[in-house]
This record gives structure tokens, C-alpha cells and sequence, in this order.
């Protein structure tokens, strides 16, 4: 029977001269992490003409790194698709390297996070199954990307070209502290960067994307009302018609995605009226100068 122990430090000694003679000191040698590489952190940033997205390890990089675009996202495992907000999706992929401590816990935060960046609009986990981490990245905009590795501490690096110009726009989100309060407005506006000349589509896409870490911290919450996305946005003669995907329902609530995406559509001039369709192609009033929303978001 062969028994397993600890792992200790090794403790070695020094002779070390003096004054005196020799002296034997303890050293204690570092012992580096033996397992697989555990993911510690995630964080993005826009750098002049790209954004850059660090994965941060705890032990070594991890030996096999896999980064390509793809049509969508699978969840390793049991194979389920995942959604990702973008009009691109980029999968990272690393092999022999955990996101959970010894205990199961998630080590490097937030499994689904939104960023208010020129390119990096989300980064969702898609797995974290037998030593195989993956991850999709939400892209504004199809681009070249390049990956390197830096040390001390470990780290994987995505630099994504974000090589066109952006204009803010704002999105809509329930500010919590005002409705459970019954303080209006409801909402509160945030600021995101989107790529013309389709800038409705693209603060209709951030706002499905939610709010970032920190504004949650403040209170802000996407309602979804259980719609998954939007499959078509045309406006025309005033009219902007948006068609979701899901099953979009109020469940009773008098606060429905509804009141995110009419305020957030008619910032733009050309949006008088706003008419939400449901994921069978239905809305109350789908002719004349009005909103309208689909009967399953009536309170």
C-alpha cells in the first residue's frame, strides 16, 4: 500500500558565514501551485484601438489555449446553448485548468458580466467541466484579435481591434431603489458605445446585455419579462417595431422589459412610436401613430 502525504514546504539548510564561523541556517524552498491552473479573475479594458481582455491564473498558464469565433455557444457538458449578446461571438477555451476551488466555489466572480466597451460587450462562462474552462465573448463587431500569455501572476491575454468609431447612446435599466420605493422614473439612463449607422440596433443589443457589475452595485436591473432577445428591429415613418424572442410574459408585474425599450428606442429622432411584438409576431395595435406591446405584458 503506498500512502500519500502532504505536501509540505521543503525546508532545507544554509551554512551561512560569521564572524564566528560557519552557522547552519533553515532555508524554506517555495513550492509552486501542483495543480491545474485555477482562473482568479477576469477584467477588460479599451486601450487605444482595441479593448483587452485578461484572464488571470492562479499556478502556471494554461498549457492549451484555444480562441476562435463561432457560430454560437455551446455549454460543455451538457451541450445546451448559451446565450451571448453581439453581433459576434469569440469562444475561449482553456484545457487543464479549473474555475472552482476544492469546494466547488466559482474563483473568478461573476459567471456572466457586461462591459460598456467599444467591442467587449459580454463575457458569459460556458463550462467549467472536467478541467475544461470556456468562456464566450459577446462582440460588437466581427474583428481580428491576437492572444499571448504574460507571468507574474499567469496570465492570458485577448487584445480584440476595435478599428472604427463609436457614438454613445443610452439604455434604460429598472432602478430598484425607485420602485420599490414608487419614486419615478422607474428607470435610470446609462451610457454605451455603439458602432453606426445602425445605432438603434445597437442600444437595443447593449440593453439586452444588462447592466455592468458596477451599476448592479447601484441598483440596476434588466427586466427581461422572460424574452431571450430580439430577432428583428425596422423603423420607418416614425414607427419602430421590434420583434422579441422567448416567450416574453408581465407575470403580474407592472414594471415589464416594455418600459426599458420604449425609452431606450426613442432617444433617436426618427422613433415617435414604439410597438413591441411578441415571439408568435403579435402586438395590441400593430397599425397607427401608437405603442403597443404584445397582451402577454399587460400587468
Amino acid at each position: 500500500m503506498i500512502t500519500m502525504l502532504p505536501i509540505r514546504p521543503l525546508i532545507a539548510t544554509a551554512m551561512v558565514a560569521t564572524t564566528t564561523g560557519l552557522l547552519a541556517v533553515p532555508v524554506q524552498a517555495t513550492v509552486q501551485h501542483a495543480g491545474p491552473p485555477i482562473l482568479t479573475g477576469i477584467r477588460a479594458a479599451h486601450h487605444r484601438g482595441l479593448d483587452r481582455l485578461v484572464f488571470e491564473f492562479h499556478g502556471r498558464v494554461p498549457a492549451r489555449r484555444d480562441v476562435r469565433y463561432v457560430s454560437r455557444l455551446l455549454a460543455d457538458g451538457s451541450g445546451q446553448a448559451v446565450e451571448v449578446v453581439g453581433g459576434a461571438l469569440l469562444r475561449v477555451r482553456f484545457d487543464q485548468a479549473d474555475g472552482h476551488d476544492q469546494r466547488g466555489r466559482v474563483t473568478y466572480g461573476p459567471a456572466r458580466r457586461t462591459y460598456p466597451l467599444p467591442g467587449v460587450i459580454q463575457v458569459v462562462n460556458a463550462g467549467d467541466f472536467e478541467a475544461t474552462l470556456t468562456f464566450g465573448i459577446g462582440l460588437a463587431k466581427r474583428v481580428p484579435y491576437r492572444v499571448y500569455t504574460l507571468t507574474r501572476p499567469s496570465r492570458v491575454v485577448v487584445d480584440i481591434a476595435t478599428p472604427y468609431r463609436t457614438v454613445p447612446v443610452r439604455g434604460y435599466f429598472l432602478n430598484t431603489a425607485n420602485y420599490a420605493t414608487g419614486r419615478t422614473p422607474y428607470t435610470t439612463a446609462v451610457r454605451r458605445p455603439v458602432i453606426g449607422p445602425a445605432t438603434a440596433h445597437g442600444a437595443l443589443q447593449r440593453l439586452f446585455a444588462g447592466p455592468t457589475q458596477a451599476e448592479k452595485a447601484q441598483g440596476l436591473r434588466f427586466v427581461s419579462s422572460k424574452a431571450t432577445g430580439f430577432s428583428k428591429l425596422t423603423i420607418k415613418k416614425g414607427i419602430a417595431r421590434v420583434y422579441l424572442t422567448g416567450r416574453p410574459a408581465s407575470a403580474g408585474s407592472t414594471f415589464t422589459i416594455a418600459d426599458e425599450i420604449t425609452p431606450t428606442l426613442k432617444q433617436f429622432p426618427a422613433v415617435k412610436w414604439v410597438k413591441i411584438y411578441d415571439g408568435r409576431g403579435h402586438t395590441q395595435q400593430p397599425y397607427g401613430p401608437s405603442d403597443s406591446i404584445p397582451d402577454s405584458l399587460e400587468p
